[in-house]
């Protein structure tokens, strides 16, 4: 495995406009919900005690049952922030003035090609940190299976997949220069208004924006 997917290899012209990866605290959270096992096994704390306490247990007896919780409340949270820490350090995200390349997998490394001209439309969606999600709606019919994609992919859309840039720092800049990169594209090859509205036209940015979910 390694720590970092390699750059990839592009064609002679096609030049990299950005590289990133996720934030694995990001993953962590709102990906691989350790929050949500974390309040689980509060609430099965908070109930032991209250039971205990109805039972009329003594404080050492209810020590123990919590030190019982928090053991396996530990070990599930400790394993969900380092799947969440191997699958940032494996994943690359590129934008080139051409498509958008994800690079991921922990034990089959998957690299998938975006093209541009595959992109119906792109959502930004920002968090209090700065970072953000960007998910591409695609066109056409071919799609990618949801489980393939996970985590990089947007939630709830399973049979319409969208793969996203998942927790990716500073992501309102990183959707300008997508932005800008789609419309440069759309300036070499055809006319904008032939290319995704959603895409060209709504705005962050003076040039182009992505849409705000």
């Amino acid at each position: 495995m390694s720590d970092f997917a390699a750059t990839p290899k592009l064609p002679r012209g096609e030049t990299i406009l950005w590289q990133g990866r996720p934030q694995w605290y990001g993953l962590a959270l709102r990906a691989f919900h350790i929050r949500a096992v974390a309040f689980y096994f509060a609430l099965l704390l908070v109930w032991r005690i209250t039971q205990g306490m109805a039972d009329g247990d003594s404080a050492p007896t209810m020590l123990v049952a919590a030190l019982w919780l928090l053991a396996p409340c530990v070990a599930a949270c400790g394993i969900l922030a380092l799947l969440a820490w191997l699958s940032s350090r494996t994943t690359r995200y590129t934008i080139t003035g051409k498509r958008v390349i994800m690079q991921f997998g922990m034990a089959l490394p998957i690299t998938l090609n975006v093209p541009f001209a595959k992109i119906s439309s792109a959502a930004l969606r920002l968090y209090g940190d700065g970072s953000g999600d960007i998910p591409l709606a695609m066109s056409g019919k071919d799609r990618v299976a949801f489980l393939m994609l996970w985590p990089h992919v947007r939630p709830w859309r399973a049979a319409q997949t969208e793969p996203m840039l998942r927790s990716i720092e500073d992501a309102r800049n990183v959707s300008e220069i997508l932005a800008r990169a789609v419309v440069a594209a759309a300036n070499s090859t055809e006319t904008i208004t032939q290319m995704p509205a959603r895409v060209t036209s709504q705005g962050l940015s003076a040039a182009a924006s992505l849409a705000t979910a």
